[in-house]
């Protein structure tokens, strides 16, 4: 019988994402960060072990900056998951990345503000230890194979998706000025959204391999004529593709290597370094 408290997959998403499988185990994690957004609705996809974490928790009630990134990867590697999957919607900053373009970006810029984006911050954790200085390289912050089976589960599903772009994740709750919109296109980024950091950097230091897949919820305020995006349409137009992307996302857990196939940078982000602490 398989262990229903262990995962080798982890989903960090929304309710809807796990709602309607028919064997779901709500487990509670805590971590030495506090608690993370909410259970872990732990289930199975295509013979796969899959923890699945509402990124905002189930009543979406956290704000983008008030997440707890550290404890949610923390919970998520708890129950043995190696490999982390972040879909998110985000706001397409090329006339040609509409609403309903699936986007797997392969670059990460961070404009946010109050985010503890590391776990080698030097405090002491509740058992006494204290983090090493470690710097880990995230110059590239996705999972190559990763995103290779994310890409190739898009197609498969007639989803034809952008391969590679910039994710420039700001600070949020707001959406961006149409001044600040326009800088980021200007850099040639490629979409903005509001959770992609610090997941992937927390990720690569528990060498966790991560992948995103961002759908374009709207054209942002610099690509776009008019009032500019709403709450309301973002609403609309996720719903609207919330069961393809599920379809994508569920076929991109079955395409995953198994664990002993991992041979990604990812497996050994920390390079031997001791972290100062015990990984979970």
């Amino acid at each position: 019988m398989a262990n229903k408290a262990y995962a080798e997959i982890g989903v960090i998403g929304g309710s809807g994402f796990y709602s309607f499988l028919d064997d779901v185990t709500e487990l509670q994690v805590d971590t030495p960060y506090g608690p993370p957004s909410d259970s872990l609705f732990l289930g199975e996809i295509a013979g796969r072990r899959v923890a699945f974490l509402p990124r905002h928790g189930r009543g979406h009630h956290l704000p983008p900056h008030r997440i707890n990134y550290r404890a949610n990867l923390w919970a998520l590697r708890s129950v043995g998951a190696r490999q982390v999957l972040g879909p998110c919607a985000v706001g397409g900053l090329r006339p040609e990345y509409g609403p309903g373009t699936l986007l797997v970006p392969d670059q990460l810029v961070d404009r946010t503000k109050s985010r503890t984006g590391t776990y080698f911050d030097g405090l002491p954790l509740p058992d006494g230890k204290v983090p090493n200085v470690v710097h880990v390289s995230l110059a590239d912050p996705y999972c190559p194979a990763g995103r290779s089976a994310a890409l190739k589960a898009a197609r498969g599903r007639e989803w034809e998706p952008v391969d590679g772009g910039t994710l420039v994740v700001i600070e949020g709750p707001r959406f961006s000025t149409r001044a600040e919109s326009s800088w980021h296109q200007a850099q040639g980024w490629s979409v903005v959204g509001m959770t992609g950091h610090p997941e992937a950097a927390l990720a690569r230091e528990l060498e966790l391999c991560y992948t995103s897949l961002t759908l374009v919820t709207d054209l942002d305020a610099g690509a776009e004529s008019g009032e500019g995006v709403s709450q309301e349409d973002v609403l609309q137009v996720f719903a609207a593709n919330v069961d393809r992307l599920r379809e994508v996302l569920f076929d991109t857990v079955a395409a995953l290597p198994s664990e002993g196939e991992r041979d990604c940078l990812c497996v050994n982000a920390l390079g031997g370094l001791d972290p100062g602490f015990d990984l979970p």
